[in-house]
């Protein structure tokens, strides 16, 4: 066992505690509060004056699928020959050995969601994994979070210098339509050839991937940056009766009202830590996080590492807070927001009973750019100390 004490806790559990102690055994917190019964042959570790909070989690990037410093030899996240890719899955490309896993150790950041690239108008299925390991299968959450789908100027760059389809924002969206009408009457097949063996559909490895969709066992994970793209993205969830997520949402704050009539889980913006690199980025500013979740809005803040590298999380949740998003909303926007939005907080996101042991021990507080990380765990084992 190890008991963490003496601590500023942030449990993001609505709960905080000033001397707090976490007692954690076999990869699960087990107590928490300011008094708590001290088993025999304890491992003690003193975190007076420390700031204490759940490992951070990261709600789109793509970690392992662009490796640091390799070219085009360690990129591996969009298959950009063919604009429909729903059976591809992250955790075939995911390399544990890039170095930036260590970097994410030792920024704190123990849970990712990554996945696929934008380049396609469907690109593949998204993975929840946590940062630490050398073997991506004992890493993984979840294997098939979300499927990918991208709208607006990536899908529209890449296939225009292909002369193919999609060069324009309706091409873009009749693909998404055509291929899930298709996923939808390919269901269709399998139930009728439940009475009738002989009617079932030939196998599509394509469909079968779309259908988790069709019958909300995941939602679609929208890249979406300009207003109109996150409205026509609502507007084809609604028509199918999907579960969507909508990524980067950088025109977020001019749609307040329409988003709060169609988002179902949350937001997860970003990355708002770069420059305005394209047309569709010429509203991004770090305002967007403070007025969304003002609004009700469950917000969470991403990276998209690498075009932000990952361990810059807490900058740019510490910047939202400077530009006026509440503080504690702006580390639940990079713990137990994402969470909930990844739909893994049965596990992560907040210190509580029966939780993995996912904790990190900051000097001070995260949100300023002199503290450091003093410890890390990941399922109750101690990876940076």
């Amino acid at each position: 066992m190890i008991l963490i004490k003496n601590a500023t806790i942030h449990t993001m559990a609505n709960k905080n505690f000033e001397n707090g102690m976490i007692l954690v055994d076999h990869g699960k917190i087990i107590a928490i509060g300011n008094v708590v019964t001290l088993p025999p042959n304890t491992e003690i570790i003193d975190a007076k004056g420390k700031f204490v909070m759940p490992g951070m989690i990261d709600a789109h990037c793509h970690l392992g699928m662009w490796e640091d410093g390799m070219g085009s030899e360690g990129a591996d996240g969009n298959e950009a020959v063919d604009p429909v890719t729903p059976h591809l899955r992250a955790i075939d490309a995911i390399n544990p050995m890039d170095i930036c896993f260590k970097d994410a150790m030792d920024a704190g950041i123990t849970t990712v969601a990554t996945g696929p690239g934008s380049a396609n108008v469907i690109g593949g299925q998204f993975a929840v994994i946590k940062t630490y390991g050398n073997r991506i299968d004992d890493m993984i959450i979840n294997k098939c979070l979300a499927m990918k789908v991208a709208f607006g100027e990536n899908p529209k760059r890449v296939y225009y210098a292909q002369k193919k389809s999609p060069s324009t924002r309706m091409g873009t969206a009749a693909i998404l339509r055509e291929n899930l009408f298709k996923a939808k009457m390919y269901i269709e097949k399998q139930n009728k050839a439940k009475e009738n063996p002989d009617k079932i559909p030939e196998f599509d490895i394509k469909m079968e991937a779309l259908a988790k969709v069709i019958k909300k066992e995941i939602p679609i994970k929208v890249h979406a940056h300009r207003a109109d793209d996150i409205l026509t993205a609502l507007r084809i969830a609604k028509e199918f009766n999907i579960d969507i997520t909508l990524d980067h949402c950088t025109e977020g704050h001019l749609i307040v009202d329409y988003l709060k009539e169609g988002i179902q889980k949350g937001i997860i913006l970003g990355p708002s830590l770069s420059n305005r690199s394209k047309v569709e980025l010429k509203n991004l500013t770090f305002k967007t996080p403070g007025i969304l979740s003002k609004a009700g809005i469950k917000v969470a803040i991403m990276t998209d590492h690498p075009v932000i590298p990952l361990q810059y999380l807490p900058v740019c949740a510490g910047i939202a807070a400077r530009e006026g998003m509440d503080e504690e909303e702006a580390l639940k926007a990079i713990t137990i927001n994402a969470a909930e939005i990844l739909g893994i907080e049965d596990k992560l996101g907040s210190l509580e009973i029966g939780k993995d042991a996912d904790i990190v021990i900051y000097s001070g507080h995260p949100f300023d750019l002199r503290s450091k990380v003093d410890l890390v765990m990941v399922s109750g084992k101690i990876v940076k100390s």
